[in-house]
């Protein structure tokens, strides 16, 4: 069995076609597993055909409609041709550019340009970009210039450094087109808000931040930048996930804001956001919702209590007092009951009883301890 593949290119103005090319032929035996339709490096060499014979027609028919002066309709002079390059997920293309001079109807000094090349001024499709960011933004970008090279008819067209460079082009772009920073985005009054529509379900919005140390650090301090990362997510289940570099980044709030904005928020529509009750956390989520409700992630309360159950083990019933670990357990008992009074008096009975002078231990239990007590003091308010 021979199967041919034609690309057949049809014009506006007429019914007949005006290109008909071959652009691959595969030949099939007895049907088995492995003769069973496209292979993919078959899949690769008829995208890349298809790619080719498309292109070349397209610009063609662009260059010709450029020929023409836009104002007299005079043929422009031709200075002469050459070739550019242009990236694309199927494959690079080699294109023809050639260079007219502008027309002598218009009051202008006479000069020449390429019309093919001024439009594709950055010689990579925006879909090759799009992939290339999507993937490096999951992968590292040896692996993504593998993965494309094996799936994409484009082989030894990409390269990691290529790669890194696109990364950065476009999240300057992304960032260019990013509004002004402001104290807060809350727009309208109550009655505003009552005359919109019907919002949809609360968002969800999980907000952490934690410390990464960078590639090449002077020293131990310098190296480390604190990262924040999150996740909205809709009544319907559709996620979103962000991220920003704490003091780098100038436009924090800005950034969560035209996230929420994607996701439909409304002024009238709950947002509840999940924190870790770190300070540059909490300051980011303030002025976006007048109806936002912030809440202390339970796991960050039932990690540091179980960081003080560890750390109890090391240290004598004598120096850190009777029922220490009965006692903790009445805390998280209060805590997820929503009685913070209680949880901190008990906190605080704990603190008394820890004798600091007895052992180190005792006296990293008694700080650890002291942290926990003003950890949940400071969020009492998002403590449900």
């Amino acid at each position: 069995m021979r199967i041919r593949v034609q690309v057949i290119i049809e014009s506006d103005q007429e019914a007949t076609p005006t290109h008909v090319e071959e652009i691959a032929c595969f030949e099939r035996g007895p049907l088995s597993p492995e003769t069973l339709g496209l292979r993919l490096s078959e899949a690769k060499q008829m995208l890349a055909g298809v790619q080719q014979v498309m292109t070349a027609q397209q610009v063609e028919d662009y260059v010709e409609q450029q020929r023409q002066c836009p104002h007299c309709q005079h043929s422009l002079v031709c200075k002469g041709h050459h070739q550019i390059g242009l990236r694309t997920l199927f494959g690079k293309l080699t294109l023809t550019s050639p260079r007219l001079y502008t027309c002598s109807c218009q009051p202008q000094e006479k000069r020449s340009w390429s019309p093919v090349a001024a439009l594709f001024s950055e010689r990579s499709t925006p879909e090759l970009l799009r992939q290339e960011v999507r993937w490096a933004s999951l992968l590292s970008y040896g692996v993504t210039v593998k993965l494309l090279g094996d799936l994409l008819p484009m082989e030894h067209q990409l390269s990691t450094s290529t790669v890194s460079r696109h990364v950065h082009q476009v999240a300057e772009r992304l960032e260019g087109e990013l509004g002004d920073e402001h104290p807060s985005f809350i727009e309208g009054c109550p009655a505003q808000w009552y005359e919109l529509p019907e919002p949809d379900a609360p968002l969800t919005v999980s907000l952490d931040g934690g410390y990464v140390h960078a590639r090449s650090p002077e020293s131990r301090k310098d190296g480390s930048f604190e990262v924040i990362v999150g996740k909205s997510t809709t009544g319907e289940g559709v996620t979103t996930s962000f991220g920003m570099v704490s003091g780098y980044d100038s436009k924090p709030r800005r950034r969560l804001f035209e996230v929420l904005q994607a996701q439909g928020m409304q002024m009238n529509q709950a947002v509840t956001f999940l924190t870790d009750g770190g300070d540059t956390v909490r300051e980011l989520t303030e002025g976006l919702n007048p109806l936002a409700e912030h809440i202390l992630d339970w796991f960050h309360i039932t990690m540091r209590i179980t960081v003080l159950n560890q750390m109890a083990k090391g240290v004598p019933v004598q120096d850190k007092g009777e029922g220490f670990e009965k006692e903790l357990e009445r805390v998280k008992w209060f805590l997820w009951h929503g009685n913070v009074y209680k949880a901190l008096q008990v906190l605080e009975d704990l603190e008394w009883d820890i004798d600091v002078e007895a052992s180190c231990e005792a006296q990293k239990l008694a700080r650890t301890l002291h942290e926990f007590e003003h950890y949940i003091r400071t969020n009492r308010s998002s403590i449900p």
